[in-house]
């Protein structure tokens, strides 16, 4: 802690866990250890890269503020992931009632006889916290992770191998029995085909013996039946 006669402040140094692409934030908290109001202002060397929040205040008589310092997301780490950029607290007493509205870059000019108080602070960077690893339990038996692993991959298995073996006894029956059935009725519709052209043959037979035995017979009903036959021979082989 950076102890004068106006402000503490804590901490000294500004942490900052690097992480490339990342906005990154840290805080220091002023004190005021008078019964008078104190102004304060934050600089900084490099003032592109962060953003203080806020950089002028009021700290009332007794009381704390707490400063929020940003980095902004850098694209590159740092050669050794040293950092030279600093920062400079000035602080200065100001009059009863005074609000951030009020403050002057005057009220922080030694030249003009104010009594300013001033804290450097410089800016560290750490390493990134690390998650939490999980942790690992056994079964109440005392048996390890591994093995609980190893049987609930063996009782998975045999799941599988069960499930597998029940759908080869029973799919392929109904797949057969489907089989079955559908045969039948294709053999069925086929037979009646079969019939049905065995049929029509024969009264075709007829036809044309009884065309061949009157010379004068009507060659338009001849071409009829001929066509009609046709057709009902198309049906019945498209279907089957």
């Amino acid at each position: 802690m950076s102890t004068g006669e106006l402000l503490s402040i804590e901490p000294q140094e500004l942490q900052f866990p690097f992480e490339l692409r990342k906005q990154i934030s840290c805080s220091l908290q002023l004190s005021n250890k008078t019964n008078d109001y104190v102004a304060f202002k934050v600089k900084t060397t490099n003032p592109k890269k962060y953003c203080v929040r806020p950089n002028t205040g009021v700290v009332l008589p007794r009381s704390t503020c707490d400063v929020i310092v940003t980095m902004q997301a850098q694209k590159e780490a740092p050669l050794d992931m040293q950092c030279k950029d600093k920062f400079l607290l000035q602080s200065a007493v100001a009059s009863p009632g005074t609000t951030t509205k009020d403050i002057t870059a005057e009220m922080f000019n030694k030249e003009s006889g104010h009594n300013v108080e001033e804290c450097k602070l410089r800016v560290l960077y750490v390493a990134p916290p690390r998650p939490p690893s999980p942790v690992r339990e056994g079964s109440e038996e005392g048996s390890s992770p591994r093995a609980s692993v190893d049987n609930g991959s063996a009782a998975a298995s045999e799941f599988k191998a069960a499930s597998r073996a029940f759908s080869e006894q029973h799919e392929p029956q109904d797949n057969s029995s489907e089989a079955r059935t559908l045969i039948a009725r294709l053999t069925e519709e086929k037979n009646s085909a079969i019939q049905q052209t065995n049929r029509l043959q024969q009264e075709l037979a007829v036809l044309r013996r009884g065309v061949n035995r009157s010379a004068g017979g009507i060659p338009f009903i001849y071409v009829l039946l001929v066509g009609l036959i046709g057709i009902i021979l198309g049906y019945i082989l498209k279907k089957t």
